[in-house]
């Protein structure tokens, strides 16, 4: 099977992006990084992806102000030109309008600094140590008009800690980002998920585990 060609889309340093293009970096992997864009020149981001041989864009949404839509159909031309199958947001700081969405269909995903449903939007970190949750984490789902709002295709969790702070819970969660966002690329693009009902099923299923917090031994 060819690999999927695959565009990251970003605004900053792309902590996530790189993780993608490590895991794509593998024989065995489903996609291919075919294309970094920024709305932000000067991404940190897109350095990191200039030096993995990665073809990079810049369309900064300044100059467009609040004329979304324009900034889209740019963005979607550079996106159609490339041949692009699907796109991943990895910390892309706009807001998507419902045109943009459709086009992508199914075929965009996003990565999430929460367990959602709980905690969409922003302060994630902050808004979970203030009601004392135990367990928080990190979604990665398909993109629909609504935010933080489409089938979720995988979710990674860490025990909250009495001692936490937004920083210290947050690079903990970080760090599951790194690993659920390429195995949901990886799914995807293998095509072992479905969208049924406006829920993701997946074609194959690890074992069952349980993370309980606290724990008493």
């Amino acid at each position: 099977m060819a690999k999927r060609r695959v565009a990251i889309l970003i605004s900053g340093r792309g902590s996530n992006m790189t993780a993608l293009i490590e895991a794509a970096a593998a024989q065995d992997y489903p996609a291919q990084i075919a294309l970094v864009i920024s709305n932000i020149a000067g991404a940190g981001g897109l350095a990191k992806a200039g030096a993995a041989g990665i073809k990079t864009e810049t369309i900064e949404s300044k100059p467009f102000g609040k004329d979304r839509e324009s900034f889209e159909r740019k963005l979607n031309d550079i996106l159609v030109a490339h041949d692009i199958e699907l796109v991943c947001l990895a910390g892309f700081l706009r807001l998507l309008t419902p045109w943009f969405v459709r086009q992508w269909d199914g075929r965009m995903l996003n990565i999430h600094p929460a367990l959602l449903p709980s905690y969409k939007g922003l302060h994630t970190h902050e808004r979970a140590l203030a009601d004392g949750v135990k367990i928080h984490g990190a979604t990665v789902h398909f993109v629909v008009p609504e935010m933080d709002s489409g089938p979720i295709i995988m979710q990674g969790a860490v025990a909250v800690h009495d001692d936490d702070t937004p920083d210290s819970l947050g690079a903990r969660v970080l760090g599951v980002e790194h690993r659920i966002y390429p195995d949901s690329l990886r799914l995807v693009a293998s095509g072992q998920t479905r969208l049924d009902s406006g829920l993701c099923k997946i074609a194959s299923t690890s074992p069952d585990a349980t993370l309980i917090s606290p724990s008493i031994s």
